[in-house]
């Protein structure tokens, strides 16, 4: 979960670096540091803190071409300087940088002082640090060889880039588990555990598979894979890098909230043709599937695997693929779904959600899935992303980049997505009317305006939010769709703002959580007009029987809700399952200002990072 970047080329590579682990600082805050070449030696500056924290720290005009840094997420040893990376090998000849996790290291440890290697030789608490010794303690003057002899020895997940003090213009970059990504410009060669640090530079990316190792120069990449040279894959990406960029808005988070209509009108445009003749079905265009339309006449049920706001999405997703495809649907934890056996054969579909397309429970579940037979189509965000190269087919939402660490337009890209693929499979089924599907098809289209809608009241629902701001605990309350939502939205403000919030069915309220409410416990409520609207108006008398606050969303021709509430927030409640899209937004938004009034800092909550790429 940390984020490593490296450069190689004609250029200042240690400006490049730092520019680099700026972007990537949502990986990980807790410290920093940067090794460069400086002749015949490389030199080092790494502290705990943040990527500016580093900046102070390093010498004014460094020129050096060559170099590799690193932003942490602790994993093993506390954010102290010491642990750090890079780190040196116990000779000073070999430097490197880690992302992941080594489950081995202390055999390993112990392997290397009964070899000779000092305790002393070891100055930090971390995993990572072994690695680098391992290597010098093979090192015959050959990096690239010292990194394969060493590899089949680590195990865990790591993405690594190492430098040598005798090799100058080089680096050797290997993953297995952790992302890494390598981007080939015009005389350099950048490194990224994801593309964004290397946009700036060029948009030609090869994403490295698993085991294979990569000899990055300025003239170019060489990539070798069980000791022979192998193909590269070239990915072109097709965002820009101002997309990465703040674009004028406080905060990350707040901008990507406020991006979603432009990522819904996209996303529909992109995937679905209507035709002008009201009696035609819609065009449906999936071709990353890659999956024959008639296989989903023989799908017996469906498990959507996923974990954090994309498990929320997943809820969703189930009950749209059950309403509209007639297919037995079931969300599931990646990480219990994968340790769990599950009883699966081929006729179980998988999809697996992530917007990193490089979470580790969610790829153990996909590669669990495979090795059952099962056909596995992923629903990411990120090209070229690990489980996108390891699912039978793909379904890219192609939102841009998220650089918030609190979902935001990626899970609404999710829930339009999964509602798009279900529509694709009812129409294959034919479990839908063509007019019924036409209608479907139409709501998707008002998604846009209808986000847009909220997005102006957001200075009124800043102001509930600071209302609110002093609350310690929250309940998120919804029945149906309402009730991910309500994890959802308690997950968001859990994050952004640490109030403790938990999300509940609402039918559930009188099973445990009832007995929490008082005055000082708010209770937010998905209260859309609709089947379930009278169970969810009695489950909010209960809570204001009790002295409780509510906070509602409510539906915009809803006129009697606002005298049995403290608060409401009005949506256009119009498109059936899309309302859970615009009803989203708020929960969003409400998440984002609460977090700001109590001084938090929204884009890197504590203790969290954006791609969970380790177990």
């Amino acid at each position: 979960m940390c984020g490593i970047v490296g450069y190689v080329g004609t250029g200042k590579a240690v400006d490049a670096v730092v520019e680099g682990l700026r972007s990537l600082e949502y990986r990980g805050y807790d410290s920093a540091g940067c090794a460069w070449r400086d002749g015949s030696a490389i030199k080092v500056v790494k502290t705990k803190g943040r990527v500016a924290d580093l900046e102070g720290a390093l010498p004014a005009g460094v020129n050096s071409t060559e170099a590799i840094g690193h932003t942490r997420w602790a994993t093993h040893g506390a954010p102290l300087d010491c642990n750090a990376h890079p780190h040196f090998s116990f000779d000073n000849r070999i430097v490197l940088v880690h992302n992941g996790i080594i489950d081995n290291y202390i055999e390993l440890r112990k392997e290397l002082i009964a070899g000779g290697i000092s305790k002393d030789a070891f100055l930090s608490d971390t995993d990572s640090e072994v690695i680098a010794h391992l290597i010098a303690s093979v090192y015959k003057g050959d990096v690239l060889a010292a990194v394969e002899e060493i590899i089949p020895r680590l195990d865990g997940a790591y993405a690594l880039a190492v430098m040598a003090a005798e090799e100058a213009g080089k680096i050797i970059a290997v993953r297995k588990g952790s992302p890494l990504a390598i981007g080939i410009g015009k005389d350099e060669v950048i490194l990224g555990s994801d593309a964004v640090p290397i946009l700036p530079h060029t948009n030609k990316v090869i994403f490295l598979n698993d085991n294979q190792v990569a000899i990055c120069t300025a003239q170019g990449v060489t990539l070798r894979q069980d000791g022979v040279e192998v193909h590269m894959d070239i990915t072109e990406i097709t965002w820009s890098p101002e997309a990465a960029q703040k674009g004028g808005y406080k905060h990350f988070m707040l901008k990507e909230i406020f991006e979603q209509p432009q990522v819904m009108n996209e996303l529909v445009r992109q995937k679905i043709e209507l035709s002008k003749e009201i009696d035609m079905a819609p065009i449906f265009h999936l071709e990353d599937l890659g999956i024959p339309d008639e296989y989903f006449n023989e799908v017996s049920r469906i498990v959507l695997v996923a974990q954090g706001t994309a498990y929320n999405a997943g809820m969703i997703g189930r009950n749209l693929i059950e309403r509209t495809a007639r297919i037995p649907s079931y969300a599931e934890y990646a990480a219990d779904f994968y340790y769990r056996d599950p009883i699966l054969d081929p006729s179980v579909l998988v999809i697996a959600i992530t917007q990193s397309g490089e979470t580790m429970d969610t790829l153990h579940a996909v590669r669990s899935a495979r090795a059952n037979n099962c056909k596995v189509i992923s629903i990411v965000n990120t090209v070229g992303s690990t489980i996108a190269r390891e699912s039978d087919g793909v379904f890219y939402m192609r939102c841009g980049p998220e650089i918030g660490v609190a979902s935001t337009k990626a899970f609404t890209a999710m829930i339009a997505s999964l509602y798009i693929l279900a529509l694709k499979m009812a129409q294959v089924r034919q479990t839908l009317e063509c007019s019924d599907l036409v209608r479907r098809t139409q709501d998707l289209k008002q998604v846009g305006p209808r986000v847009e809608a909220v997005l102006s009241t957001a200075n009124y629902i800043k102001q509930i939010a600071i209302k609110y701001k002093d609350a310690n605990n929250f309940l998120f309350l919804g029945r149906g769709t309402g009730w991910p939502l309500a994890m959802e939205g308690a997950l968001k403000l859990k994050e952004v703002s640490y109030i403790h919030a938990e999300g509940y069915d609402a039918a559930e309220m009188k099973h445990g959580p009832i007995a929490l409410i008082d005055e000082n416990m708010p209770c937010l409520f998905i209260a859309l007009k609709g089947k379930k609207y009278d169970k969810v108006i009695s489950n909010i008398q209960e809570v204001k029987a009790r002295g409780g606050k509510v906070i509602a969303i409510a539906s915009h021709n809803d006129n009697s809700i606002a005298d049995m509430v403290d608060d409401v927030i009005y949506i256009r409640a119009e498109s059936g399952v899309m309302n859970s899209i615009v009803c989203s937004v708020p929960l969003q938004i409400l998440a984002y200002y609460i977090a700001e009034a109590r001084g938090c800092d929204v884009d890197k909550p504590k203790n969290l990072a954006k791609s969970v790429t380790v177990e």
